[in-house]
Protein backbone atom coordinates (compact mmCIF):
# COMPACT_ATOMS: atom_id res chain seq x y z
CA UNK A 1 0.00 0.00 0.00
CA UNK A 2 1.42 3.38 -0.88
CA UNK A 3 2.30 5.71 1.69
CA UNK A 4 4.33 8.96 2.50
CA UNK A 5 7.44 8.20 4.39
CA UNK A 6 9.45 11.53 4.21
CA UNK A 7 9.82 13.47 6.92
CA UNK A 8 6.50 14.86 8.25
CA UNK A 9 7.65 18.49 10.10
CA UNK A 10 8.18 19.23 6.00
CA UNK A 11 4.45 19.24 5.17
CA UNK A 12 3.54 21.50 8.20
CA UNK A 13 6.33 24.06 6.85
CA UNK A 14 5.05 23.71 3.72
CA UNK A 15 1.74 24.69 4.58
CA UNK A 16 2.99 27.57 7.32
CA UNK A 17 0.72 25.80 10.06
CA UNK A 18 1.08 23.42 12.72
CA UNK A 19 -1.23 20.17 11.23
CA UNK A 20 -0.57 18.31 14.95
CA UNK A 21 1.06 15.42 12.80
CA UNK A 22 3.57 14.49 15.43
CA UNK A 23 0.74 14.62 18.21
CA UNK A 24 2.05 15.96 21.75
CA UNK A 25 5.66 16.64 20.44
CA UNK A 26 3.66 19.67 18.13
CA UNK A 27 3.19 21.57 21.15
CA UNK A 28 7.32 21.34 22.47
CA UNK A 29 10.16 23.44 21.51
CA UNK A 30 11.28 20.03 19.14
CA UNK A 31 8.45 21.32 16.58
CA UNK A 32 10.07 22.11 13.40
CA UNK A 33 7.62 24.79 12.44
CA UNK A 34 8.84 26.56 16.07
CA UNK A 35 12.41 26.16 15.39
CA UNK A 36 12.18 26.92 11.32
CA UNK A 37 9.41 28.38 10.23
CA UNK A 38 10.25 28.35 6.08
CA UNK A 39 9.86 25.90 4.29
CA UNK A 40 12.85 22.69 3.43
CA UNK A 41 15.02 23.71 0.54
CA UNK A 42 16.61 26.54 -0.89
CA UNK A 43 15.30 29.26 -1.00
CA UNK A 44 15.58 32.18 -3.51
CA UNK A 45 14.99 35.44 -2.92
CA UNK A 46 11.26 37.06 -1.73
CA UNK A 47 9.04 34.14 -1.34
CA UNK A 48 6.35 35.03 -4.36
CA UNK A 49 2.46 35.83 -3.85
CA UNK A 50 0.11 32.45 -4.34
CA UNK A 51 -2.28 32.87 -6.82
CA UNK A 52 -5.83 31.54 -6.10
CA UNK A 53 -5.58 28.17 -7.60
CA UNK A 54 -1.80 28.29 -5.53
CA UNK A 55 -4.11 28.84 -2.01
CA UNK A 56 -6.76 26.74 -3.40
CA UNK A 57 -4.17 24.24 -3.76
CA UNK A 58 -2.58 24.73 -0.13
CA UNK A 59 -6.22 24.14 1.20
CA UNK A 60 -6.39 20.90 -0.77
CA UNK A 61 -2.76 19.47 0.21
CA UNK A 62 -3.58 20.52 3.85
CA UNK A 63 -6.79 18.47 4.30
CA UNK A 64 -4.62 15.35 2.64
CA UNK A 65 -1.72 16.08 5.01
CA UNK A 66 -3.90 16.59 7.88
CA UNK A 67 -6.19 13.18 7.64
CA UNK A 68 -2.82 11.39 5.75
CA UNK A 69 -4.49 10.61 2.20
CA UNK A 70 -2.90 10.10 -1.01
CA UNK A 71 -4.19 12.18 -3.87
CA UNK A 72 -5.70 9.20 -5.30
CA UNK A 73 -7.94 7.96 -2.60
CA UNK A 74 -8.33 11.73 -1.56
CA UNK A 75 -9.85 12.26 -5.05
CA UNK A 76 -12.20 9.19 -4.67
CA UNK A 77 -13.46 10.78 -1.40
CA UNK A 78 -14.48 13.77 -3.11
CA UNK A 79 -16.23 12.05 -5.90
CA UNK A 80 -17.92 10.24 -3.27
CA UNK A 81 -18.98 13.56 -1.69
CA UNK A 82 -19.97 15.19 -4.57
CA UNK A 83 -22.54 12.03 -4.92
CA UNK A 84 -24.05 13.12 -1.38
CA UNK A 85 -26.72 15.21 -0.89
CA UNK A 86 -26.25 19.04 0.57
CA UNK A 87 -22.96 21.23 0.58
CA UNK A 88 -19.97 18.98 -1.07
CA UNK A 89 -17.23 20.80 0.77
CA UNK A 90 -19.09 19.56 4.16
CA UNK A 91 -19.82 16.53 3.19
CA UNK A 92 -15.87 16.09 2.63
CA UNK A 93 -15.01 17.56 5.88
CA UNK A 94 -17.62 14.76 7.80
CA UNK A 95 -16.57 11.69 5.74
CA UNK A 96 -13.16 12.56 6.62
CA UNK A 97 -13.86 12.61 10.04
CA UNK A 98 -15.91 8.96 9.53
CA UNK A 99 -12.68 7.18 9.37
CA UNK A 100 -11.71 4.92 11.34
CA UNK A 101 -8.13 5.67 12.18
CA UNK A 102 -9.37 9.65 12.99
CA UNK A 103 -12.22 8.25 15.45
CA UNK A 104 -9.30 6.33 16.89
CA UNK A 105 -7.13 8.98 17.16
CA UNK A 106 -10.04 11.25 18.13
CA UNK A 107 -10.91 9.04 20.98
CA UNK A 108 -7.48 9.17 22.52
CA UNK A 109 -6.56 5.98 21.77
CA UNK A 110 -2.99 7.24 19.66
CA UNK A 111 -1.15 10.73 20.05
CA UNK A 112 -1.84 11.20 16.11
CA UNK A 113 -3.54 10.32 13.23
CA UNK A 114 -0.64 8.27 11.99
CA UNK A 115 0.11 6.17 14.82
CA UNK A 116 -4.06 5.28 14.79
CA UNK A 117 -3.58 4.42 11.60
CA UNK A 118 -0.81 1.86 12.61
CA UNK A 119 -2.83 0.58 15.79
CA UNK A 120 -5.61 -0.17 12.68
CA UNK A 121 -3.72 -1.94 10.56
CA UNK A 122 -1.66 -3.92 13.25
CA UNK A 123 -5.31 -5.48 14.25
CA UNK A 124 -5.58 -4.15 17.68
CA UNK A 125 -8.84 -2.44 17.04
CA UNK A 126 -12.06 -3.73 16.81
CA UNK A 127 -15.17 -2.53 15.57
CA UNK A 128 -18.45 -4.02 16.50
CA UNK A 129 -16.53 -6.89 17.80
CA UNK A 130 -14.66 -7.82 14.49
CA UNK A 131 -11.34 -7.38 14.51
CA UNK A 132 -10.86 -4.19 11.45
CA UNK A 133 -7.25 -3.62 9.99
CA UNK A 134 -8.68 -0.68 7.55
CA UNK A 135 -7.60 2.39 8.35
CA UNK A 136 -10.41 3.70 6.00
CA UNK A 137 -13.23 2.22 7.22
CA UNK A 138 -15.61 4.39 7.51
CA UNK A 139 -17.91 4.46 10.94
CA UNK A 140 -21.51 5.08 11.49
CA UNK A 141 -23.71 5.83 14.17
CA UNK A 142 -23.98 3.61 17.13
CA UNK A 143 -20.82 1.59 16.03
CA UNK A 144 -18.51 0.44 19.31
CA UNK A 145 -14.95 1.42 19.21
CA UNK A 146 -12.56 -1.49 21.39
CA UNK A 147 -9.41 -3.11 21.54
CA UNK A 148 -8.70 -6.52 20.84
CA UNK A 149 -8.69 -8.86 24.27
CA UNK A 150 -5.08 -9.57 23.20
CA UNK A 151 -3.75 -5.96 22.47
CA UNK A 152 -5.06 -5.20 25.96
CA UNK A 153 -2.39 -7.06 27.99
CA UNK A 154 1.10 -4.92 26.06
CA UNK A 155 2.62 -1.91 27.42
CA UNK A 156 1.07 0.24 25.25
CA UNK A 157 -2.39 0.00 26.46
CA UNK A 158 -1.06 -0.34 29.75
CA UNK A 159 0.38 2.97 29.74
CA UNK A 160 -2.63 4.59 27.88
CA UNK A 161 -5.52 3.30 30.48
CA UNK A 162 -4.59 5.94 33.08
CA UNK A 163 -3.38 8.54 30.84
CA UNK A 164 -6.19 8.82 28.69
CA UNK A 165 -8.33 10.52 31.81
CA UNK A 166 -8.86 14.01 31.08
CA UNK A 167 -8.90 14.05 27.21
CA UNK A 168 -11.37 15.85 25.50
CA UNK A 169 -13.72 13.76 23.30
CA UNK A 170 -15.71 15.29 20.34
CA UNK A 171 -19.51 15.14 21.25
CA UNK A 172 -20.25 12.89 18.64
CA UNK A 173 -18.31 10.22 20.37
CA UNK A 174 -18.30 9.13 23.78
CA UNK A 175 -15.82 6.81 25.78
CA UNK A 176 -15.95 4.70 28.88
CA UNK A 177 -12.77 5.59 30.12
CA UNK A 178 -12.28 2.34 32.69
CA UNK A 179 -12.66 -0.39 29.62
CA UNK A 180 -11.37 1.99 26.88
CA UNK A 181 -14.41 1.65 24.61
CA UNK A 182 -15.58 4.31 22.53
CA UNK A 183 -19.28 4.75 20.69
CA UNK A 184 -20.06 6.64 17.76
CA UNK A 185 -22.72 8.71 18.94
CA UNK A 186 -23.96 10.38 16.11
CA UNK A 187 -22.54 10.99 12.97
CA UNK A 188 -20.06 14.10 13.29
CA UNK A 189 -21.10 17.73 11.90
CA UNK A 190 -19.12 20.65 10.46
CA UNK A 191 -19.26 22.12 13.32
CA UNK A 192 -17.69 19.31 15.30
CA UNK A 193 -14.55 19.28 13.42
CA UNK A 194 -12.18 21.49 14.46
CA UNK A 195 -10.13 21.73 11.01
CA UNK A 196 -7.54 24.34 9.81
CA UNK A 197 -8.14 23.78 5.97
CA UNK A 198 -11.58 25.34 4.05
CA UNK A 199 -13.83 22.73 2.36
CA UNK A 200 -15.71 25.05 -0.05
CA UNK A 201 -11.76 26.07 -1.59
CA UNK A 202 -11.24 22.69 -2.00
CA UNK A 203 -14.44 22.19 -4.42
CA UNK A 204 -13.27 25.31 -5.98
CA UNK A 205 -9.87 23.23 -6.77
CA UNK A 206 -11.40 20.01 -8.22
CA UNK A 207 -13.96 21.56 -10.19
CA UNK A 208 -11.74 23.57 -12.83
Amino acid sequence: MARYTAAVCRLCRRSGEKLMLKGSRCFTPKCALDRRARPSGRQFGRRRRLSDRGLQLREKQKARYTYGILEKQFRRLFGKAERQSGITGENLLVLLERRLDNAVYRLGFADSRSQARQLVQHGHIMLNGRKTDIPSCLVKEGDIIGWRERSTKTEYYKQLAPSIEGRLIPSWLSLDGEKLVGRVLSLPTPDDIETKFEGKSIVEYYSR
